[in-house]
């Protein structure tokens, strides 16, 4: 049994569903369409389906033929609001919704995975689990909810991927242990006494206090946290004021903590709180903190990212196989990797010469649709050895 060898029958198919996907997006815990299409595109092939797993996830059931173990196959669906700016035949026809982080391609990647799967259902060892996550994009994520429910149950391994614009087509990125981190986020109110611009004696000024307390933070990583830790800290809105010549009432700020470790997120917590406790008695203000915990870092296992490492090394349409380093961004499958072992893995759909190199999130985001077709094949791979997980 060599299943790699079938994708090149279903690249079509494979493009062809990541358009309709690409031009139909819908926005996290909205997406009554597209797991409508995803669900109806399973049941015609035969495929057991649950659906509403932990609001609009899915579950797709293939039982094989031999005894082997459980594999888990992640893919999510969501998009993001941001109006789509490409000029191609399959750009977004929702106003202000596109996919912009390739979510669509890796829905379509694990739905040609299922067919072909499928199709040698009594060949499998083991059985297969395909997870369709909805709402990654947005807390609580779609993740959490999916794994109470139930998504898990019975599974062994888990595994997934996420394209990689950065990386160029045909190659793949695999890393071990931390490869992305807790993603949180805070609000912090500032409540001080406002006043006329010309007067500030009479007042107590929530924009200075604001701005103390921003510079005093950009301390925080550089002066509490071990060098050899990676954190950040960072400010992303400052809400204050209407007026040139009127001292503020109030000041809203907000931004996002990213972390690997809960010992280092539990230093950042207290010094941010000892520093509002000063900038408290410093001004006359009182500060509150709302801090919300994000998702978990995603951690990779070691035997079974290695493993994957090795069987992408032997696959013809893949260029390299490679080490991929840790990123500071969030992604929710940190919840499935929490609870069974397994590994994320980076597919590279980089193609300067399609207008496919631009960032994730960026309004004119697209990908090398081949490299697709390595998703594929790595998925297929796995399954095909699934029972050298268990030697």
């Amino acid at each position: 049994m060599n299943l790699t060898t079938e994708v090149n029958l279903y690249m079509d198919e494979l493009i062809d569903i990541r358009r309709h996907l690409h031009q139909n997006p819908e926005l996290s815990f909205q997406e009554e369409n597209t797991k409508k299409y995803i669900a109806d595109y399973l049941e015609n092939l035969g495929i057991e389906v649950k659906k509403d797993v932990g609001g609009n996830g899915l579950l797709g059931y293939i039982k094989g033929g031999n005894a082997g173990p459980t594999i888990a196959l992640r893919a999510d669906f969501d998009a993001l609001p941001i109006q789509d700016e490409k000029d191609v035949p399959y750009k977004s026809t929702v106003d202000g919704v596109m996919h912009a982080c390739g979510h669509d391609a890796h829905t379509a990647s694990l739905l040609i995975t299922a067919k072909i799967l499928k199709q040698h259902e009594a060949e499998i060892h083991g059985n297969v689990v395909l997870i369709y996550q909805h709402a990654e994009e947005s807390l609580p994520g779609g993740a959490k909810s999916m794994v109470a429910a139930g998504a898990l149950d019975g599974v062994d391994y888990v595994f997934g991927t996420h394209t990689a614009s950065h990386i160029e087509a045909n190659k793949v990125g695999f890393c071990s242990g931390p490869a992305y981190a807790a993603a949180d986020s805070f609000e912090i109110d500032i409540q001080g006494s406002g006043g006329h611009g010309a007067m500030p004696q009479l007042a107590k000024d929530p924009i200075v206090a604001a701005s103390s307390l921003i510079v005093q933070a950009q301390s925080i990583v550089s002066r509490t946290i071990d060098p050899l830790e990676s954190a950040v800290v960072t400010f992303g809105t400052f809400k204050g004021g209407n007026a040139f010549n009127v001292i503020a009432d109030t000041v809203q700020l907000t931004g996002t903590i990213r972390t690997y470790l809960p010992t280092v997120k539990d230093q950042i917590k207290e010094r941010l709180n000892g520093i509002l406790n000063g900038i408290e008695s410093s001004y006359g203000v009182k500060c509150h903190l709302n801090y919300h915990d994000g998702y978990p870092p995603v951690v990779n296992h070691e035997k079974e990212t290695e493993w994957a490492k090795s069987l992408a090394s032997e696959i013809d349409t893949i260029e390299e196989a490679f080490d991929f380093p840790p990123s500071l961004g969030g992604e929710d499958v940190g919840y499935f990797l929490q609870h069974v072992p397994g590994t994320y893995f980076f597919t590279g759909v980089g193609n300067e010469a399609l207008k496919a190199n631009y960032p994730h999130h960026h309004p004119k985001f697209d990908l090398d649709e081949q490299s697709l077709q390595n998703s594929v094949k790595l998925f297929l791979s796995i399954i095909e050895h699934s029972s050298d997980l268990v030697k």
